[in-house]
Formats: structure tokens, sequence, C-alpha cells
């Protein structure tokens, strides 16, 4: 019989930059959570982010600053532990739940598991953020998933980001691997806290990375001759998904209170697309 993984057979990467506000508590969530490798890779912090790093980390690798994809690489290439998980540096992991990611990995197909995340605070945006997540991203099999991810470490290694994709590092892995060799995903019924993300400024912040990540999807699908059906597809998809889809699995009573939230990070995205689409051209 196959033995049972714990978290001693994961290895962690966490990419941070600046992050001084969060970074420790992520550290050591996970150091209590008993991983078996923590590697922080730093995109040149300004502020006490590496000195936090070097305290708590196994190894501190410095990223070149080029895009996300590239910086999860440098991490995941020094990685030794059968199982690799991408955590942000916002991220903090509550005790028990890296084993339920690591279970639901194991007792499934598939090749790489995320988890839910939450935020205690109470205000408007942490509500909306909350039901906007619980509606979106629901437990079970999905096409993409995303921080925090756990995959099996020798398939990441194999197969690692696209080093040129600056945001968009996540939906560009799934559906490659998809298309490859016919990876799953799903999302766990784990999940972890998010810190520090609680301002209407930083949902903007969220939503223009978002943004950015549609139009290198859409860039890179238009220059790989996408139909036009796949086309409206893509320029549909964050209504369908952040708008439409997050209000169809939320209870009546909530879905109402979150509409003009939901509204506004739909609104927000777009807006960060089209900026991105105009900066390039």
């Amino acid at each position: 019989m196959k033995s049972r993984m714990g978290p001693e057979s994961v290895s962690a990467v966490v990419c941070t930059r600046n992050s001084i506000a969060s970074i420790e508590r992520c550290l050591t969530s996970l150091r209590s959570s008993g991983v078996g490798e923590l590697i922080v890779v730093d995109a040149h912090s300004t502020d006490d982010t590496y000195e936090v790093a070097k305290s708590k980390a196994d190894l501190v690798l410095e990223d070149p600053g080029t895009g996300l994809g590239n910086a999860r690489n440098i991490g995941i290439a020094r990685t030794t532990q059968p199982l690799i998980l991408n955590m942000g540096s916002d991220n903090v992991m509550p005790s028990g739940q890296l084993q339920i990611m690591i279970d639901s990995l194991e007792s499934s197909s598939c090749q790489g598991v995320s988890a839910q995340t939450l935020i205690a605070e109470v205000d408007y945006v942490s509500f909306g953020l909350n039901a906007w997540r619980r509606g979106r991203f629901k437990p079970g099999p999905a096409a993409v998933i995303g921080t925090p991810t756990l995959f099996l470490g020798d398939a990441l290694r194999k197969h690692p980001y696209d080093p040129r994709r600056v945001f968009s590092d996540d939906s560009e892995l799934c559906e490659r691997w998809t298309k490859e060799f016919g990876a799953s995903f799903a999302i766990s019924d784990a999940c972890v806290h998010e810190v520090g993300k609680t301002s209407w400024q930083e949902v903007r912040v969220r939503c223009r990375m978002y943004g950015i990540s549609d139009a290198e999807i859409f860039r890179r699908g238009r220059a790989e001759g996408w139909s036009a059906s796949r086309k409206v597809a893509s320029i549909l998809h964050p209504f369908k998904a952040d708008f439409l889809g997050a209000l169809k699995n939320l209870p009546p009573s909530e879905a109402v209170t979150a509409v003009p939230f939901l509204l506004a990070f739909t609104s927000l995205r777009y807006s960060g697309w089209l900026r991105s689409l105009r900066s390039s051209t």
C-alpha cells in the first residue's frame, strides 16, 4: 500500500518583493506546517523582506525582476522534494491545511491542486473579496488553479512556467499541461488566509494584474491564430467568470450584497486589460 505523504514531502516556494507586512507570518506558517524545504525568491526588496527571509528560509534566491513566471522557475529549479507548493507572500497557511492539500492531490488523478483563500477582516472590501472567491473558486475539478498551488514536483520541474509571462503564469501553465499531456487540476477543501489586501487600492492593483494577464493571453492567442469565436470567449471570460459565475454560486442574500463589488471588480479588470493593450501598441 502506498504510504501517505506529509508536509515534510513538500518544497515551498515563495516569490516576493517588499512584502514586509506579511512575509514573516507567511514563512512562519509554512515552518509551523512542517514543510520539508522552504525557498524564497526575492526581487531586490528595499524593505526588510530579504532579512526576514534569510532568518526563516532554507534558501533565499535572487529574482532579476523579469516576471513572476521566471521567478517561480528560479525557485522550482532548486527544489528537492516530491511535491512543490507555490505560496504567495501574502498567504498564511493555518494548521492542518497543507495536509488537506496533500491528501487531495494524492487521492485524485490530478497533477495539481489549489487551496481556497479567505480574508478574516469584516469590512465591505473583505466581504466582497471573500464572496468573489467563494463564488468563483468552488472546491472540485477546475481547468485552472491559482496560488497557493501544490504540484507533483517532477511534473513541475520538467514542465515549468513560461518565463516570459509577467502575471498570467497559472493560466498558461494549466492550459499547456492539459494540452500537452492531459493534466487535470482541482480546488481542494483547504483554506489559506490572505493578509494585507483589504483596501480598494489593493483591489485595483489585483485587477490591474489580472488585466495584464488577460492582455498577455489575448495577444499570444491572436498571434497563434485564434478563431473569432475563441477571441470572443477570451473577451467575455472576466464577465462570465468574475461576475456571472460568482453570483450563480453564491446564496441569494450574499449575492445581492456582493453585486456592487463584483461589478466594480470586473470593470477594473477590463480597465487593466485595455490599458495594457494600449501600452503595447
